[in-house]
C-alpha cells in the first residue's frame, strides 16, 4: 500500500521517546529494593489520575497529577518519605532516558516537520528535552495545558492541528500507549503505534495504521 504524503510527524513524549520507568533508580536510591514497585505503581496511577480528572472535569496539570500519583504510589508501597525525597522525584520527570533509536531516527527524519504533543507540561517537556540534547530536532513542542484537556480528548488534537496548520491526514501521530494511539485515529490522524510491550490492541475500532516494536518503523513514512 501507498503511503500517503505527511507534513507533520507528531510524537507523544513518556512511553514513546523517553522510558517512564528510568525514574526507577532515583526511586531505589530512596526507597532500597522497593523501586520497581514504586514505579510500576506511580505510572499506573499517574495514568488513573489524570483520566478520572478529564472525566470528572477537574482538570490540574501533570505536575500535580504525577506528584498525587506519586504519594499514593509510596503509601501503597508502605514507604515513609520527606519534601526531599519526593521533590527529587519529581525532578527525575525532566531527566527521563530517551530510547536508544530516539536520537538516529529524529536525525533521519531533519527534513520533517517534528512536532512533540504531550500531557506533560510545558516546562516539563522543555526540561526534559534539553537535558536529553533533543531539543534542536523539533520544530513544536506542545502541552496539553495551553488548552486544559487530557489527551485523548479531541480537543488536544485539535490544539495540535490549529498550531501545525496542516490537514488531519496529513499527520502521522506516534505514541506507545494504546489508549493514544485510539484516540489520535478517532480524531483522523494517522496513526502508528510504538508498541514497545507488545500489548494487544485496543478493542474500541480504531486499530492504528501502523505497528512497530520500536521508531525506526516510522522511517518508512518518511
Amino acid at each position: 500500500m501507498t503511503k500517503p504524503t505527511i507534513k507533520a510527524f507528531i510524537f507523544d513524549v513518556y512511553g514513546t521517546l523517553f522510558d517512564v520507568h528510568s525514574v526507577q533508580d532515583t526511586c531505589n536510591k530512596h526507597f532500597p529494593d522497593k523501586g520497581e514497585a514504586i514505579s510500576q505503581s506511580w505510572r499506573k496511577k499517574q495514568l488513573d489520575y489524570f483520566f478520572l480528572r478529564q472525566v470528572m472535569g477537574t482538570y490540574e496539570d501533570f505536575v500535580t497529577v504525577t506528584r498525587e500519583s506519586l504519594r499514593y504510589a509510596l503509601m501503597e508501597n508502605g514507604a515513609q518519605w520527606t519534601t526531599e525525597a519526593e521533590n527529587e522525584l519529581i525532578d527525575a520527570y525532566t531527566h527521563l532516558t530517551h530510547y536508544s533509536e530516539v536520537e538516529g531516527v529524529l536525525q533521519e527524519l531533519k527534513d520533517k516537520e517534528l512536532v512533540i504533543l504531550s500531557n506533560g507540561t510545558q516546562h516539563m517537556l522543555d526540561s526534559l528535552i534539553e537535558n536529553a540534547g533533543l531539543a534542536h530536532h523539533f520544530d513544536s513542542v506542545l502541552s496539553v495545558d495551553d488548552v486544559k484537556q487530557f489527551k485523548p480528548a479531541p480537543a488536544a488534537y485539535t490544539h495540535a492541528l490549529k498550531e501545525l496548520d496542516v490537514k488531519r491526514e496529513e499527520v502521522l501521530f506516534m505514541s506507545s500507549n494504546g489508549w493514544d494511539i485510539s484516540g489520535a485515529k478517532n480524531f483522523g490522524f494517522h496513526t502508528a503505534w510504538i508498541n514497545r510491550g507488545h500489548a494487544p490492541t485496543e478493542q474500541l475500532g480504531l486499530e492504528p495504521d501502523a505497528e512497530y516494536d520500536d521508531l525506526t518503523g516510522i522511517l518508512e513514512w518518511k
